[in-house]
């Protein structure tokens, strides 16, 4: 076990490190390179497919649960605001500037010093597996999502995302569908085809006005945008088809397949989803993990943005150091003493359950 001040200074110099390498999403091989030496000189063995890097705690005992620690190391390309290097790690008035550091490197960079002050622990009620994961920001399937059948069995999750290190409990799941309304082509001066604009009309007001029987305690409704439609090819032909996209943040309430066969229940339409990978996720107030951040003043909540949690069927709570609120802006930066204070909360938490 390291003493916390060590965890934190070998921490910030971590972050500042993955910052310097460029590590967009598919192009984390660098990153991926940086932790694997850090937990390599930790004497931690680690196990590494494509970009993904995992390891579990020296004393793993196959009769405990296990919890598992994640973050992502990729990023989003900077955006065309930035005023400072986006690469050069700079401390300035208690500020780690760079991309990355607030979304997600300080919550990873925590998260790697928790699993370390409890690495040698031969005491515990819990195994730790942490596992760092690639091609998060982009929802890619070569991430989290590649390795989870590699892991072993899980009982819960902390997902390092920023939140101001309060309990995000839930979080909203995502769907697109792609959607066509079917009609015939005619003549529109003439009283041909069936416009299948007209048709599309219906659903969407449809999508617009329907309410789930099943409301989230912390989301409330399930919310459903029209957000694309397309029809049509000139001005005096019936449109034979209609085609628009609805974005659908489905909650805790369902499941993302009951929501899409409701869907399909209802509506005229050709219904078919992008995908329904990514689901909506909770933990109960009452487990133990958010209990002992309820004890120590922290709130919960319930996550509007979607992260990795949305790819685990086990209980996960999203909590880290950092602010949602910065993720994605120009001149991106994280306290110092968020970090600080993350280590601490994640290890306090994690001890009053061991």
């Amino acid at each position: 076990m390291t003493n916390t001040e060590t965890l934190y200074q070998e921490a910030v110099e971590l972050l500042q490190q993955l910052i310097r390498t460029q590590s967009f999403s598919k192009e984390e091989d660098q990153t991926a390179l940086i932790l694997q030496d850090f937990l390599s000189r930790h004497r931690v063995p680690t196990h590494r497919k494509l970009n993904n890097l995992w390891a579990y705690n020296k004393h793993f005992d196959p009769s405990k649960p296990t919890i598992l620690l994640n973050s992502h190391h990729d990023t989003v390309k900077p955006n065309s605001g930035y005023t400072r290097d986006p690469f050069d790690a700079a401390i300035v008035d208690g500020k780690l500037y760079g991309l990355g550091s607030n979304d997600a490197g300080g919550c990873l960079v925590s998260l790697i010093s928790v699993f370390l002050h409890f690495y040698d622990r031969t005491d515990l009620k819990y195994n730790f597996c942490l596992a760092t994961t690639a091609e998060e920001e982009i929802s890619g399937r070569n991430g989290l999502e590649l390795v989870i059948p590699d892991l072993g069995k899980l009982e819960f999750a902390i997902v390092g995302e920023p939140t101001l290190m309060q309990l995000a409990i839930a979080e909203r799941g995502l769907m697109v569908l792609d959607c066509t309304a079917h009609g015939k082509a005619g003549h529109a001066a003439r009283e041909e085809g069936e416009n299948a604009i007209y048709k599309a009309l219906a659903d969407i007001e449809w999508f617009r006005n329907y309410r789930f029987a099943n409301e989230s305690e912390l989301f409330g409704p399930i919310k459903m945008s029209v957000t694309i439609i397309n029809a049509g090819s000139q001005h005096n032909v019936v449109p034979a088809a209609c085609t628009f996209t609805v974005d659908v943040r489905v909650t805790d309430a369902y499941r993302n397949e009951e929501v899409l066969n409701i869907i399909k229940e209802q509506v005229s339409c050709d219904v078919v989803p992008r995908s329904i990978r990514l689901k909506p996720s909770s933990i109960d107030k009452n487990h133990p993990i958010v209990q002992a951040g309820i004890a120590m003043g922290r709130e919960t909540y319930g996550s509007p943005t979607t992260s990795d949690q949305s790819l685990l069927d086990i209980p996960s709570l999203k909590m880290g150091p950092g602010d949602s609120a910065r993720s994605h802006t120009a001149d991106e930066f994280i306290y110092l003493d968020e970090i600080r204070e993350g280590i601490a909360l994640y290890i306090k938490m994690l001890e009053s359950i061991n």
